[in-house]
């Protein structure tokens, strides 16, 4: 685990949510200088650190909500550190917790050097990898319906099905063997939905490539090869 170790004039820590944060901004010697819930917006957030942006850095814990607070600090040129979401609980975790406690904590950590680092993933690359991540949702639900339809025919006693039906060209009359008609409507539902899953992935992963193909690691700000 890496910790933030570096030296400041005022350490902010951020409880963020969708629509509010709470914010608490420590000075060098550990005095807080501001602790208060605002909206959660890039005018309201400036406007309450403006007094400390001489020597601040702003940390928050890695959840859903980041990536505005990121590409603000960047565009700022405030240094910003992204809390990693275990090891901070690991850390900090107890019974007592609300926004203005977290808040606390976090820029307590972060003046203390225990601050746990995240990796703060470049601007530019986000939502690929995000599209990826999708990607392996809908593979995992393509799976979830192939093992249900395999289970469905284990769970009739049937025959062990010949062919591989993670290939379309083998599907044809699987839910035939059903007796049952809303056996075979269950299984005719599954197998629709394979398909329609089939043509998603082949679509997605042609885009994927098309976009990795376009991404140089030593032009991408923060990345690792580029920071060499």
């Amino acid at each position: 685990m890496r910790s933030y170790d570096k030296s400041h004039r005022f350490y902010c820590g951020i409880d963020l949510y969708a629509r509010l944060l709470y914010l608490c901004v420590l000075d060098a010697e550990g005095e807080k200088r501001f602790h208060r819930g605002i909206p959660a917006s890039p005018e309201a957030l400036l406007s309450a650190v403006q007094p400390y942006r001489d020597g601040l850095v702003i940390a928050a814990e890695c959840t859903f909500t980041w990536y505005w607070l990121a590409d603000l600090c960047a565009r700022e040129g405030i240094p910003f550190v992204l809390g990693h979401a275990l090891y901070m609980k690991a850390i900090h975790g107890g019974k007592a917790k609300n926004d203005r406690i977290d808040s606390d904590k976090i820029a307590r950590l972060l003046r203390g050097g225990m601050f746990p680092m995240a990796y703060v993933y470049p601007r530019e690359w986000r939502s690929t990898r995000d599209l990826l991540r999708r990607r392996a949702l809908v593979v995992r639900r393509r799976a979830e319906l192939l093992a249900h339809a395999a289970m469905t025919r284990q769970q009739y006693n049937l025959p062990a099905w010949p062919k591989r039906l993670a290939y379309a060209a083998n599907r044809e009359g699987f839910f035939d063997q059903f007796e049952d008609s809303e056996v075979r409507a269950s299984m005719a539902l599954d197998l629709s939905t394979i398909a329609h899953f089939d043509d998603q992935i082949r679509d997605l992963e042609c885009h994927l490539v098309r976009r990795a193909k376009v991404h140089d690691a030593h032009a991408c700000p923060g990345s690792a090869r580029s920071s060499r």
